[in-house]
């Protein structure tokens, strides 16, 4: 029976003698129309080896085009975020608004002075383009720009504390999104990890107890995805920092969200920022761009620059290094933090958490009443919105959201919604909560607001037709 199966199975080139795959050919050639027929004829074998029945070549066909369009069409597209998330990991985290775009454009599509020194005529190095900058904003001696925070952690781990002992307390042995977790980052620097304290309590004598010769590195790491309440207690930066200082150890933070300093009127009072930590006494602090910071993907490693010096020279800093299109961005979002209006006015990040109530309803009234222009059903209802991108987990933000309304089989309707905005080639991400489609104003931008209604109107008039 499977002998008989995997004989049904067509030959390449009948495949490519098909009217519809001659046509595939024409359009994107024979290389990669025979690599996709090989590779749907290989899955076909592999299901058939299994017990199941062979495909027919209609099928083989749609399936072969499908792979074709996954191969070619554009996978990575603009996202409109009506979720209420501000740092939407699965979005992006931070957008880095088309200010920054402007400042790429140059960097991207013509050469640049990357590793050239314009004075001397002669080789310069990538991080002084951004360095004096970051030295600036953070306050601290030096610092160096890696690929993320995970990467900066590591080579903080890597550079000081291979084969030797770092002490962390329990409650912060953490794991953010993408599996990173910190007793496997201290594994793969070659640190020794040396836990202290209990889950909810650890004592300043905690850590003094656990000090041996072997000892180089106090680790901190920042909560910023959970937190615990009741019965806890954790041992302040500046405690840290005189234990160390004592016993000649190097005190290293992983700050991770990454906000730089705390702008007036925003809701981060809660949160610990890189200016206030460093000058709390850490030698190095470690963080991501990609949140609070708001600007790309990247890490950055700051503090004493003796020890800044050692990271810059060590192998893997190479490796870990970010390219001119990261500096370029990086340094464009790190120059608003020199005036404190640009901060707020043109990182994106920072315009959605200044939004007051009375804003987040004039954006909810906007959307509603372009919907009732088309005739789609809605009313406007109170939400919740949040930070997300494992930071702020306390923060609860009062926002608004417009739900959609009145179909008799509600449920299926919303659900139809929701996937068919997924579908479109600038998707809409909206909220399915038990049973309701909401769109939160919080992370929607206003020029926006007429391409949501429109989209909804045509996803539900094709529903009503069909």
């Amino acid at each position: 029976m499977q002998k008989e199966e995997l004989k049904r199975i067509p030959g390449v080139d009948k495949l490519l003698n098909q009217p519809e795959i001659l046509k595939l050919k024409e359009k994107f050639g024979l290389e990669l129309v025979t690599y996709a027929i090989r590779q749907i004829l290989e899955q076909i074998r592999a299901k058939v080896l299994q017990g199941e029945k062979a495909w027919d070549t209609d099928q083989i066909i749609q399936k072969v085009l499908s792979y074709i369009s996954i191969v070619s069409e554009k996978s990575l597209k603009p996202v409109v975020n009506a979720t209420g998330i501000v740092l939407h990991t699965n979005l992006g985290r931070a957008p880095l608004g088309k200010a920054v775009l402007k400042e790429l454009e140059p960097i991207i599509t013509e050469y640049s002075n990357l590793e050239f020194d314009l004075e001397t005529g002669k080789r310069g190095h990538r991080n002084t383009h951004i360095s004096e900058l970051i030295k600036f904003v953070t306050k601290a001696e030096d610092a160096v720009v890696v690929n993320n925070n995970a990467a900066g952690v590591l080579l903080c781990l890597k550079t000081f504390a291979e084969n030797k002992e770092a002490i962390i307390s329990r409650g912060e042995l953490i794991e953010i999104g993408g599996s990173f977790r910190i007793p496997e980052i201290m594994k793969a620097s070659g640190a020794k990890m040396v836990e202290v304290g209990t889950t909810n309590r650890t004592r300043l004598s905690d850590y003094e107890k656990a000090i041996t010769d072997d000892t180089t590195i106090i680790l901190k790491a920042h909560k910023s995805n959970y937190y615990i309440e009741g019965f806890t207690e954790e041992v302040e930066i500046g405690e840290l920092s005189k234990l160390a200082k004592k016993y000649n150890l190097i005190l290293i933070y992983d700050i991770g969200s990454g906000l730089l300093r705390k702008p007036e009127g925003l809701p981060l009072k809660d949160e610990p920022d890189v200016q206030s930590s460093l000058k709390a006494g850490t030698d190095l602090i470690t963080f991501s761009c990609d949140k609070l910071l708001g600007g790309p993907q990247a890490g950055i490693v700051a503090g004493k620059k003796e020890l800044i010096n050692k990271i810059a020279k060590t192998p893997l800093m190479r490796a870990l290094r970010v390219g001119k299109m990261t500096i370029a961005a990086l340094s464009t979002v790190l120059k608003y933090y020199i005036n404190e209006e640009e901060l707020r006015s043109k990182i994106p990040i920072f315009m959605m958490l200044k939004r007051t109530k009375i804003e987040l309803h004039s954006l909810a009234q906007k959307l509603l009443e372009e919907l009732k222009k088309y005739s789609v059903k809605a009313r406007i209802v109170e939400s919740t919105a949040h930070s997300g991108g494992g930071t702020l987990p306390r923060l609860k933000i009062d926002s608004y959201s417009v739900m959609l309304t009145s179909p008799k089989n509600y449920k299926k309707f919303a659900e139809s919604v929701f996937k068919n905005l997924l579908k479109l080639e600038r998707p809409i991400l909206g909220i399915l909560r038990e049973g309701n489609l909401h769109f939160d104003v919080l992370t929607i931008f206003e020029e926006d607001i007429h391409f949501i209604a429109r989209e909804i109107h045509e996803i539900t008039r094709k529903m009503v037709r069909n």
